[in-house]
């Protein structure tokens, strides 16, 4: 198909991760799925890590990545998981889709389950949306 997504928050440690995830399996991959932070952190976020692998997705070997706008030149939709402008500058795309969702760093692995189901959903409406499944 072509169509490159890709997934936006400050550190690409959380959200953003579990996003690019659940839309590489919702996908079966046949999308360019990728994530970027303004600010990435060291490594994933273990309680993302286990949280996802609870849905039988493994993203422990993800790593958090910088955003870039010359990287993001050919994304056809850009997900921001709700950062301020600020912190997690806007991508070049052809659609920006502006989510909102809380980050759960440093809350307990119940606030990781509802932010996964948050985003698990969210990836689900948009590739219905998108006619990608």
């Amino acid at each position: 198909m072509g169509l490159k997504l890709s997934f936006y928050c400050v550190e690409n440690a959380c959200r953003s991760q579990m996003a690019e995830g659940f839309a590489k399996k919702l996908t079966e991959e046949e999308i360019k799925v990728s994530s970027g932070g303004s600010k990435p952190a060291e490594k994933v976020n273990k309680k993302s890590v286990e949280v996802m692998a609870e849905k039988g997705i493994d993203i422990s070997y993800q790593t958090p990545t910088s955003f870039t706008p010359k990287g993001s030149e050919k994304i056809d939709y850009a997900i921001t998981m709700g950062c301020s402008s600020n912190a997690c500058p806007t991508p070049i795309s052809n659609k920006i889709i502006e989510w909102n969702i809380d980050d759960p760093s440093g809350k307990s692995i119940e606030k990781f389950r509802e932010t996964r189901d948050k985003i698990e959903k969210k990836v689900k409406d948009l590739i219905n949306e998108l006619d990608l499944s």
